[in-house]
């Protein structure tokens, strides 16, 4: 059985969960971090649709037009979750210092697509305000969406549903600092449920990096060839960002990554950890920055595109979770992102399994795309840009030591550059490149750390993969 979970990290190492709020801590010590999960298993017996307060862990909440189910049909994470209909989910009970909250849904059974929202209210329940826009549920799985919360009030939330189709809810998780004000009997201290928030998360957020990270430097590190565009913490636009398991450029203003660098070998793709699918925002901007949530590509008619892809990252759970960060991910139209450049991800994976490894570097840039609702330049209310080419490169050498004295001539260099459109052809190889081409069009200086006179041979030539 799933218990409701809290934990203290101080950023010092304890023995246990400490109670302390940040009012308690001696001076000098940074706030307490939570992390609440209230995963519907413990509630009390909710059979029928009528409205009613129900009992659970974290408090009361008012079933209206919902219920707790434990069908076959009814999609959950243990044994049971709230089945709503068409009405509420709403907290009879206030939490302190949320920052970001996490669910999981997805439909009941074989019922059709719906909508419903997410309300947040700080005035005791009184009344509620809608929280992003509205989520169309249109999955068949349990689905993990995160809601960055921007008050220091007291809030609770309601989860209101359109319709008369039915939806399953389920692990709705609560991160804030200091008190979160719930009264309960601290547990033991156990491990996030992975498939709620990616293990510890790399939570609103940063890396939780663990030993299968990839070096800093040297060889299998993800900036191995160089830094592209010269990238530093000092410039917005061309923001570097460090995330272990990939190194990338990160534009603050088209909030999408210039360029994202990663190595590819045997231990990063043939690890047990399941897709994670914990998108969430990224913690680690420059505080003016957007911060792009997992909800900011709703109804855009883009997919949620990976740079690193993740089927490249299966060594852990955190590993997996890096690659769902919304600063890995750029507005792809759709039959791009699940035609050739999935095919392309696929023939690289199995370049590694016969024995190679490779070094990855992929990109956007310009202005405008085509997706399921049509061209668009920007999503989200003009703060994500939608770009008009996806590139990639990668250098492919046989598994071993000393990567870069082994780059030759002869070595084998994939690069492609394909429009951000839904109509194109799913044969990736159709829009082979020269690294030189994608160069001129992006002005970066790629593979620079390999010298010149090999530089002038690869860049140059298109691959021909016989």
């Amino acid at each position: 059985m799933k218990k409701l979970l809290l934990f203290c990290n101080l950023l010092v190492v304890l023995a246990g969960c400490s109670k302390k709020t940040t009012q308690d801590l001696e001076p000098g010590l940074p706030p307490v971090t939570y992390t609440i999960v209230e995963d519907f298993e413990n509630s009390a017996a909710k059979t029928s649709y009528v409205a009613a307060d129900v009992s659970m862990p974290t408090g009361t909440w008012n079933l209206d037009d919902a219920l707790v189910g434990n069908l076959d049909t009814d999609l959950k994470n243990g044994l049971k979750s709230v089945r709503l209909r068409a009405g509420k989910l709403t907290m009879n009970f206030d939490v302190t210092g949320v920052n970001m909250l996490y669910i999981k849904h997805g439909k009941f059974g074989k019922d059709a697509n719906s909508t419903w929202q997410l309300l947040m209210s700080t005035d005791g329940g009184s009344t509620f305000t809608q929280v992003g826009s509205d989520i169309v549920e249109d999955n068949s799985s349990l689905k993990l969406d995160s809601f960055k919360v921007s008050t220091d009030a007291k809030v609770r939330f309601q989860i209101r549903k359109a319709g008369t189709t039915r939806i399953n809810i389920d692990d709705i998780t609560f991160k804030g600092t200091g008190d979160p004000g719930i009264s309960f009997e601290t547990p033991t201290p156990a491990p996030i449920d992975s498939t709620s928030t990616g293990g510890t998360p790399s939570a609103a957020r940063g890396i939780n990096a663990g030993p299968d990270a990839q070096p800093v430097a040297g060889d299998n590190s993800n900036s191995l060839f160089g830094n592209p565009s010269n990238a530093t913490t000092l410039t917005p636009e061309n923001y570097l960002l460090d995330q272990r398991y990939y190194v990338e450029s990160y534009s603050t203003s088209r909030s999408t990554p210039n360029w994202v660098s990663w190595h590819l070998d045997a231990t990063t793709i043939t690890g047990a950890a399941k897709r994670q699918d914990n998108f969430a925002a990224f913690s680690g901007l420059p505080s003016a920055a957007f911060a792009v949530q997992s909800t900011s590509y709703q109804n855009s008619g883009f997919d949620r595109g990976h740079n690193v892809p993740s089927g490249d990252r299966t060594s852990s759970t955190e590993a997996n979770s890096a690659t769902f960060l919304m600063t890995n991910m750029i507005p792809q139209a759709p039959q791009n992102n699940q035609g050739p450049w999935e095919q392309l991800e696929s023939y690289l994976r199995t370049k590694v399994l016969e024995g190679n490894e490779v070094y990855v570097i992929m990109g956007s840039y310009g202005s405008g795309g085509v997706g399921n609702n049509g061209s668009a330049a920007t999503i989200a209310g003009g703060k994500i840009a939608v770009p008009s080419n996806i590139w990639k490169i990668a250098v492919i050498i046989p598994a071993g030591d000393a990567d870069l004295s082994r780059i030759t001539s002869t070595t084998t260099v994939v690069a492609i550059n394909t429009p951000n459109i839904n109509a194109v052809d799913k044969d990736w190889k159709r829009y082979r490149v020269s690294v030189r081409d994608i160069e001129k069009a992006t002005g970066y200086n790629l593979l620079s750390n390999l010298p010149q006179s090999v530089q002038d041979v690869i860049e140059t030539k298109v691959d021909a993969l016989n």
